[in-house]
């Protein structure tokens, strides 16, 4: 009789699971009073019904529920009494408040946030470097205003967008606020708590010369694109040294005016990009780094980009529970909290894996009693072990 040497007692799920503490979830509950007045489906409940629905990919509460019973025996390891019904699991989704969410994602973060630091290959062009962007999601009904002009025929669909910071080392959000899609990026500037010296970078959407002049004052610095239509006086035009890429075109100090006319000063760069075959102007406040150094930092924004697109294809955010705010933003905090929990058992395990291949595993094996880390190291070691294996009976018909 085959064995395997993956066998678990627990299932994938349970396994995902143990990265969060239930006390902290408990606790979590008890500050923000999300259980008061709950008999049955608490936020632990809650919480993990949800983390299901995300990585299962479930796309309706009946399927939802239907797949959960047919799971009744096992829902015990999952810490779950009874399978969640329907009209539970809406109306969790209604009047549980998304800020319990938000804050166990902000504990799963602080946890988590130096491994993921410590175990990243590379280093972004400066430390502490912080990167700004949003994404927004389109919303089926009118939920919250979307963006862009009425179309001549039929309704706008209702938007949510999600503003987002990131930390260069960690490669996962340390701050989210969510607002309707017409809302304009430069307002989020202001919720940003950055810190003597740091650098923070972001595209041209969020200008703002108010909050440029404010940053300067306390010694904060910035790195972005320049609108087409920026207003400027060339002040002074900078020496290119010989060990900076030749691809800088143009260094120098500029002078803008705010909206009230008051005058105050930037640093302009060009920079020829061979690939793209275009000249990108970008504005700093910084006049003691390279200008290729500058250009280095503004590469880096990519890599929000990144993450946006791993967690709208490996979680993808089309099919809510809910049809209000509350619910939509429960849904988002939990495909956070699974892509931040994803991303440590990536950097966990002993191979290297791309992150949508390995979710695609634990998504398909939820329930299978496997090893997880066991399989993610050696995925073959079951295979290998039939293919080789020395079949005693062979042995009897041996001259």
């Amino acid at each position: 009789m085959n064995k395997s040497k993956n066998f678990s007692g627990h299932p994938v799920i349970k396994q995902v699971l143990n990265f969060i503490l239930p006390k902290d979830i408990y606790r979590t509950a008890k500050n923000y009073q999300s259980d008061r007045y709950t008999k049955k489906f608490t936020t632990y409940e809650h919480l993990v019904t949800m983390i299901f629905t995300v990585i299962s990919g479930c796309s309706s509460l009946r399927e939802v529920s239907s797949i959960m019973l047919a799971c009744e025996g096992k829902i015990n390891h999952l810490g779950l009494k009874d399978f969640p019904k329907r009209s539970t699991l809406s109306d969790a989704n209604k009047r549980r408040s998304s800020e319990v969410f938000a804050a166990i994602y902000n504990s799963l973060y602080k946890r988590y946030h130096c491994f993921l630091s410590d175990s990243r290959p590379s280093e972004p062009a400066v430390k502490g470097l912080k990167i700004v962007d949003s994404t927004t999601i389109t919303l089926f009904s009118d939920i919250l205003k979307g963006v862009g002009r009425n179309p001549l025929n039929g309704k706008k669909k209702g938007g949510i967008k999600m503003h987002t910071m990131i930390n260069a080392m960690e490669d996962v959000p340390c701050l989210i606020k969510f607002s309707s899609a017409a809302t304009h990026d430069h307002t989020f500037l202001k919720d940003l708590e950055l810190k003597k010296g740091s650098y923070v970078v972001f595209d041209k959407g969020y200008v703002d010369y108010e909050q440029y002049q404010k940053w300067t004052l306390d010694d904060i610095y910035f790195v972005t694109r320049q609108k087409d239509n920026a207003r400027y006086t060339s002040l002074e035009e900078f020496d290119i040294p010989d060990k900076v890429d030749d691809a800088v075109l143009k260094d120098e100090k500029i002078e803008l005016l705010d909206k009230n006319d008051n005058p105050f000063s930037l640093r302009r760069i060009a920079f020829w990009h061979d690939k793209h075959q275009k000249v990108y102007e970008f504005i700093t406040n910084n006049f003691d780094l390279d200008a290729d150094k500058i250009a280095d930092i503004y590469k880096n924004r990519w890599q929000i980009e990144t993450m946006f697109k791993r967690l709208k294809q490996n979680f993808p955010l089309k099919y809510f529970l809910g049809d209000n705010q509350n619910a939509i933003e429960i849904q988002i905090w939990v495909s956070l909290t699974i892509q931040l929990i994803m991303l440590v058992i990536q950097r966990k395990a002993q191979r290297k894996w791309a992150y949508s291949n390995m979710v695609s595993i634990i998504r398909y094996h939820l329930m299978t009693y496997i090893d997880l880390f066991k399989f993610l190291k050696n995925p073959e070691a079951k295979w290998e072990d039939i293919t080789t294996k020395n079949i005693g009976q062979l042995s009897l018909f041996d001259p």
